[in-house]
């Protein structure tokens, strides 16, 4: 289990800082080896993602992606412009620099911001799905250069086609492929011009992100009801991508909104630890929320965003740090209590690591629960067409319809939900805390926990592809077992691991990405104690499976 290191929301000592230098020279001077796995190109679930420290982002990780995105875009007949954005970690700059040398190079329509500042993920999606609406052909596209709430020493790189959401894994495996097949080429067939010829091209555009979507606010929250409440509000962009943002909101509704920080620094000195020491900008942590949740008393309600601004950590004054979970339920009862013109089949979307609550208030509000498994891209479609009126993740990540019932995004939207908090807040004179506890009486209080454990390459491969059967469990600490699953039920898609489930509780084991460990989301609605036991049982059955397949290898 993981263990809380005693750096954990404190400030972080310079010497421990990042150097900036160093990182940006490796980008430049390190060339990724195809030979080695760690340094391909490899699409998660939130694009490519690594550090040039580890020659896992370094420009030809850049310029082969790029490429390799020209080269699908021309075979799948998109002929619009590409929306671009970048965070404030400091390799997005360079990786911008490199993606728009190839992107010109090929003749793409590509739209910067205006006044070379940051661009929200949420605003990518916004602008993409404008500019497509009412049209049907010369459809655009775009790329958010972010590594999302990773540490500074990280880079990420995602593609984000005409639909506006995260890329499902039939485009990024065809552009994975082609970008490691250019380095494994050593950048042959990589179109690429200077970059100051890059940015006197024509297709290379300026663009206004901030007007049209801040102007674009009160179609999907009521913005007159918060101006109009009054009640104060408190916004940490924890140094991100919404830095720029939020005061054009507060002057153009003009709600009584404090920023309380518009710092930025590619180190995040201004940061505390995570939980496990290190530096990361995510909004769902206490540790790395001390700052904000220091300030509580000052505001009625106050909520940060991640570095690309698709997440949220909403504080809700006495109750502090809501637990994403807990605020995913409340914003759940409240929009389908106060969204009176989307459609009655507008369903309720949660993946199946998110907390049961969610499936206790779809139930009470009569509405349709699709349960996928994680990640958002299996939110797009449904947001798309209208058909769910929310879809969001045990992360912090959500975006949910306008107030019309037409879609509003299609990837996380962390700044309407921090607005949608204090919306709660102005209509029904109590924060999201308070309504979530109101909401406990009713539906019962779920204790919900996720830990890591060890688990070797082969052993997570085996939990990967786990049919119901292998498992072997008849009892959940104590209660018979309702279900074993291994595919979503809201779409039978794979869950990439398995979730069992029982009447008080349930656990999920999904494989890490990234290390030798898998993932145990347990939540029961009993007790903290009966929680635990969910939570040894889990780790002991799948220990157990895990010993009985060694076995049978050596037999």
């Amino acid at each position: 289990m993981s263990s809380i290191s005693h750096f954990a929301g404190k400030p972080v000592d310079p010497d421990r800082l990042v150097n900036i230098d160093a990182l940006l020279d490796a980008y430049y001077t390190r060339k990724p080896d195809p030979a080695i796995a760690a340094q391909r190109v490899a699409f998660g679930t939130s694009g490519h993602r690594g550090s040039s420290l580890t020659t896992s982002f370094n420009e030809n990780h850049i310029l082969s992606i790029s490429q390799a995105i020209c080269d699908y875009r021309k075979g799948a007949g998109i002929d619009g412009p590409l929306f671009i954005g970048i965070d404030t970690h400091a390799l997005s700059r360079p990786a911008l620099k490199s993606a728009l040398e190839v992107f010109a190079a090929n003749g793409v329509e590509t739209r910067i911001d205006a006044k070379d500042g940051y661009t929200p993920t949420p605003v990518i999606s916004h602008a993409i799905l404008t500019y497509n609406r009412d049209r049907s052909s010369a459809l655009a596209d775009g790329v958010v250069i972010t590594p999302s709430h990773n540490p500074p020493e990280d880079g990420g790189f995602k593609y984000n086609p005409p639909h506006g959401g995260p890329a499902d894994t039939d485009i990024t495996k065809v552009v994975e492929t082609a970008a490691n097949d250019y380095i494994g080429k050593n950048m042959e067939g990589v179109k690429r011009i200077d970059y100051e010829a890059a940015l006197q091209s024509p297709t290379v555009q300026r663009h206004d992100y901030i007007t049209p979507y801040v102007n674009d606010l009160a179609a999907v929250v009521d913005m007159d009801i918060i101006r109009d409440s009054g009640i104060s509000i408190g916004i940490d962009p924890l140094g991100g991508a919404a830095v720029d943002y939020w005061q054009p909101i507060i002057d153009r509704y003009g709600i009584n909104a404090t920023v309380v920080s518009t710092e930025v620094d590619p180190t995040f000195r201004f940061m505390t630890a995570d939980w496990d020491g290190q530096i990361r900008m995510d909004c769902s942590s206490p540790y790395a929320m001390e700052r904000l949740v220091g300030m509580r008393g000052r505001f009625d309600i106050a909520f940060a965003n991640d570095t690309d601004a698709d997440r949220h950590g909403i504080v809700s004054g006495q109750y502090g740090l809501m637990n994403p979970n807990h605020y995913l339920a409340t914003a759940i009862e409240y929009l389908f209590n106060n969204r009176g013109s989307w459609g009655a089949n507008a369903a309720v979307g949660k993946t199946v690591v998110s907390s049961s609550m969610i499936d206790r208030v779809a139930k009470e509000l009569g509405r349709r629960l699709v349960e996928v498994p994680v990640g958002f891209k299996w939110f797009v479609d449904g947001l798309y067409n209208g058909s769910l009126g929310f879809g969001g993740e045990e992360s912090a990540g959500a975006s949910f319809l306008r107030r019309d019932g037409t879609v509003w995004t299609t990837d996380k939207d962390g700044i309407i939900m921090g607005l949608l908090a204090a919306e709660i807040t102005a209509r029904t004179g109590r924060s999201p805390g308070a309504a979530y506890e109101d909401m406990t009486g009713r539906l019962g209080t779920p204790y919900y926990a996720r830990i890591d454990a060890p688990a070797n390459p082969e052993e997570k491969a085996l939990l990967k592809n786990l049919t119901p059967e292998q498992i072997g469990m008849d009892e959940l600490a104590g209660e018979p077992i309702e279900s074993t699953q291994t595919r979503a039920p809201g779409n039978d898609a794979a869950i990439g691991g398995l979730k069992v489930k029982a009447r008080d509780g349930w656990f999920a084991a999904r494989p890490s990405g990234t290390e030798n460990v898998y993932k145990i989301y347990a939540e029961s609605f009993k007790s903290e104690e009966h929680l635990k036991r969910i939570q040894t049982e889990a780790q002991a059955a799948i220990s157990a499976l895990f010993v009985r397949a060694a076995e049978k290898q050596q037999s």
